[in-house]
């Protein structure tokens, strides 16, 4: 049996952002069973990861590496295999670069938040953190908004720079600049998007002001923190998945354990956000907290199969 591989371009050339939230919209609002991941940790920082998913039609295991150190050279940082199936059949469909499957449905997912929970007219976005995904959130969340000025904060300048010439490449008709002064960067931004893997906050809840959207993706683990007590506080907090979010995110367990907050704060997830869910008013500090979905993986996959079918 033979079955087509499609590569990092194919899957980017099949996943366009407007095309990709809205098909992400309908199918997360779809029943989907997705397991809590299999993580093996290695050493420096190293992760395999497994994550298996299975909808009434398609199935799929995501086997996805995560190698901090192959920053800055030619290997990637997040890298690996998503294999499609049938799931009526059991055959398998295809095979696709997990690497930037995972990049475009991640980023997908945070505007498919911010469509929700932003305000309608955020015009500033800052990003913290200069990874590789970094480029990726900044197109996503343009797709939704119409944010006309993008910041870059990150403990390395010339990483922030290069940050920055990236996202231009990708967007050249809006202003993109470095900040050095984090809290400064935070009150200007109508969306704040934070990709790092920070083990203590960054975030300061006492420089958030009203109306602001924080969308937190780089903490995947109980010991990572983008943003502190106060600012989980101000909130009004919606996760990818609630059971995976208690389960592997420090941004809320910790605040939890201390009684800061309960489990019941957390207002919904994006299932709820698919299905309408949403900000209530201009003044409300909203919060969107991922850890990774595998529905989201499948959904993705589904539609870069659905394009390469058409």
């Amino acid at each position: 049996m033979t079955f087509p591989h499609f590569d990092a371009n194919e899957v980017a050339e099949s996943l366009a952002f407007p095309c990709l939230v809205d098909f992400m919209a309908k199918a997360l609002s779809e029943p989907v069973e997705t397991p809590l991941r299999l993580c093996i940790a290695g050493t420096d920082q190293r992760e395999l990861l497994v994550m298996p998913v299975m909808s009434a039609h398609f199935a799929g295991v995501k086997i996805l590496s995560v190698v901090p150190e192959n920053g800055g050279t030619e290997r990637p940082v997040v890298g690996g295999l998503f294999i499609l199936l049938d799931a009526k059949t059991g055959v398998t469909l295809a095979t696709m670069d997990a690497g930037e499957l995972t990049a475009r449905r991640t980023a997908a997912v945070s505007a498919l938040a911010s469509r929700a929970l932003s305000r309608t007219n955020s015009g500033t976005m800052l990003m913290v953190g200069t990874g590789h995904i970094v480029p990726y959130l900044a197109e996503a969340h343009c797709a939704v908004r119409p944010i006309r000025k993008i910041q870059v904060w990150g403990r390395s300048e010339k990483a922030a720079e290069e940050c920055c010439a990236l996202i231009q490449k990708r967007m050249p008709d809006i202003l993109v600049t470095v900040n050095r002064d984090l809290a400064d960067a935070v009150l200007g931004g109508d969306i704040i998007s934070a990709a790092t893997r920070a083990q203590e906050p960054l975030i300061e809840g006492s420089w958030l002001r009203a109306g602001t959207h924080i969308d937190l993706i780089g903490g995947y683990r109980p010991d990572m923190r983008e943003i502190d007590d106060i600012g989980i506080s101000r909130a009004t907090i919606y996760v990818d998945t609630k059971e995976g979010a208690l389960a592997e995110a420090g941004d809320l367990r910790t605040p939890i354990g201390r009684g800061i907050i309960s489990e019941n704060s957390i207002v919904g997830d994006i299932v709820d956000i698919a299905r309408g869910g949403g900000r209530t008013s201009d003044d409300e500090i909203t919060l969107f907290k991922s850890v990774g979905t595998a529905a989201s993986d499948l959904a993705a996959a589904t539609l870069v199969w659905r394009m390469k079918n058409a």
